[in-house]
């Protein structure tokens, strides 16, 4: 079992930043990738960056592109999302998850979730 702890989320002014941090524990060793996704009320689970395990590959989606960053504190098995220019749109709860399987930035690879962090930007 992997056990997955996020922090962070909060209110901010839209054009703001908030860290994302996401800790993880227990059997992490067969950890592949780690990504962070949102959920906003009514749409569907979306991946916003991934991450590989040794901190490589960091992968974004389209939206947040030059706004959101994923990085990786391999001595601290924590990985963290900044997140700069906020927007309205980017209001959700976010997630970090990990993936056991291969590269992909698909929920359906990801095997193990946090409890989520709320993430409201506001006008």
């Amino acid at each position: 079992q992997v056990q997955l702890v996020e922090s962070g989320g909060g209110l901010v002014q839209a054009g703001g930043s908030l860290r994302l941090s996401c800790a993880a524990s227990g059997r992490t060793a067969s950890t592949y990738a780690m990504g962070w996704f949102r959920q906003a009320p009514g749409k569907e689970r979306e991946c916003v960056a991934a991450i590989t395990w040794s901190g490589g590959r960091p992968s974004y989606a389209d939206s947040v592109k030059g706004r959101f960053t994923i990085s990786r504190d391999i001595a601290k098995n924590t990985v963290y999302l900044q997140m700069n220019s906020l927007k309205p749109e980017d209001t959700a709860v976010y997630y970090c998850a990990v993936n056991r399987r291969s590269w992909g930035l698909d929920k359906q690879l990801y095997d193990y979730w946090g409890q989520g962090t709320q993430v409201t930007v506001f006008l």
